[in-house]
């Protein structure tokens, strides 16, 4: 089942996901090996595109970019190689905020969700919030900037704000 999103975009289909996922492929740390994670899109501000790593910085993906693998995005019918960061506690607690408040009428699940992968009670408030991308840290990806590259612009119909 956790692999069923991947198929998607291994059959042409990732675009039917739309915005709301995107598909990142990244280069094992020691294996060298070529690896595709699906992951939900929290925000996209910009040429930025905004994921959690919902099992934490024990991710595979997360743990092979954070040793230099280099990535490619696939977000809709876009593909692009990728340059990422960590954000801040500040502003993926922002992201994080933005995110419930556009998914208002699902946010009991979300909680739920998020309460067991961090292992404890998350109620969405602020303090809660500022504990939960301590443990589950927020990546930016955006177009990679090489000589040879174009500039994309901004993804059409942003949806942070």
């Amino acid at each position: 089942m956790w692999r069923a999103p991947v198929r998607f975009y291994d059959h042409g289909l990732g675009w039917l996901l739309g915005r709301r996922f995107l598909c990142l492929t990244h280069q094992g740390r020691t294996s060298g090996k070529r690896y595709r994670t699906v992951l939900e899109v929290l925000a996209i501000e910009g040429d930025e595109v905004m994921v959690i790593a919902g099992t934490g910085p024990s991710a595979d993906w997360f743990r092979n970019l954070a040793a230099g693998s280099p990535g490619s995005v696939q977000i809709g019918r876009i593909v692009f190689a990728a340059d990422h960061r960590a954000l801040g506690a500040e502003e993926a607690a922002g992201v994080v905020a933005d995110y419930e408040r556009r998914h208002r009428l699902v946010a009991p699940v979300v909680r739920k969700v998020l309460s067991a992968l961090v292992g404890w009670p998350y109620d969405g408030s602020p303090a809660a919030r500022h504990r939960l991308v301590r443990q589950l840290p927020l990546v930016a990806f955006r177009p990679a900037q090489t000589p040879d590259s174009q500039q994309i612009g901004s993804f059409p119909g942003s949806c942070r704000g």
